[in-house]
């Protein structure tokens, strides 16, 4: 079976390199190398996500599926009261986020671990993920089914995918899991779906 970015340990040799981005008007640097998701720039998806999400200013924010780190260190930079925490279960990706997150100046959590596991006693007021196609539908799923757990009431859910290539039924299963979901953004056949969750339903 072939090794894809999802995966805990990464056999292939690192071969580190170093990109640069402006994120949400923040000019930042990102160790990356390969092993790892999008390693040669800040793909398309992500940064639709990181320009859109909809974050207040002293938000517990989560980037589940974090890998080297763009969205939580850039949200980080530009909403400074923000507490931001980062997980990904790819341990070489965690081990770049962490020197990501010095190399510009952030103050983060950051663990690995499968999805919410690492921080399965921790709410939060929004979840960002871009999802890890290549694991296969069914942790897609996982990730929407399980969010509510760890959401603060009123908290969203924020995920970013391509309409055509799964974006469709992943925005299906938020409606199903939520109730409601609408598209924060739209580009270049990516979209940015959010759910609010409410509450658990009384009996």
């Amino acid at each position: 079976m072939e090794q894809h970015y999802y995966s805990e340990e990464q056999e292939s040799e690192l071969k580190p390199r170093k990109i640069k981005a402006k994120l949400r008007q923040k000019n930042l640097e990102f160790w990356t190398g390969k092993g790892v998701f999008s390693p040669r720039r800040i793909d398309p998806a992500t940064e639709l996500l990181i320009e859109k999400a909809k974050i207040n200013k002293t938000d517990k924010v989560l980037d589940l599926c974090s890998g080297y780190g763009p969205v939580g260190i850039a949200i980080k930079k530009s909403l400074p009261d923000t507490t931001v925490f980062l997980t990904d279960i790819n341990k070489r990706a965690i081990n770049l986020a962490k020197k990501n997150a010095k190399l510009n100046n952030t103050e983060i959590t950051i663990k690995s671990g499968n999805l919410y596991e690492p921080y399965k006693e921790e709410k939060f007021d929004v979840i960002l993920v871009n999802p890890p196609m290549a694991a296969g539908r069914k942790l897609c799923y996982e990730i929407i089914e399980t969010a509510a757990k760890h959401l603060n009431k009123e908290g969203t859910l924020q995920l970013v995918a391509r309409h055509q290539k799964g974006g469709r039924m992943l925005e299906k299963k938020m409606q199903e899991t939520f109730g409601k979901t609408e598209t924060l953004a739209k580009k270049g056949g990516f979209r940015v779906y959010l759910s609010v969750y409410k509450g658990m339903p009384k009996n």
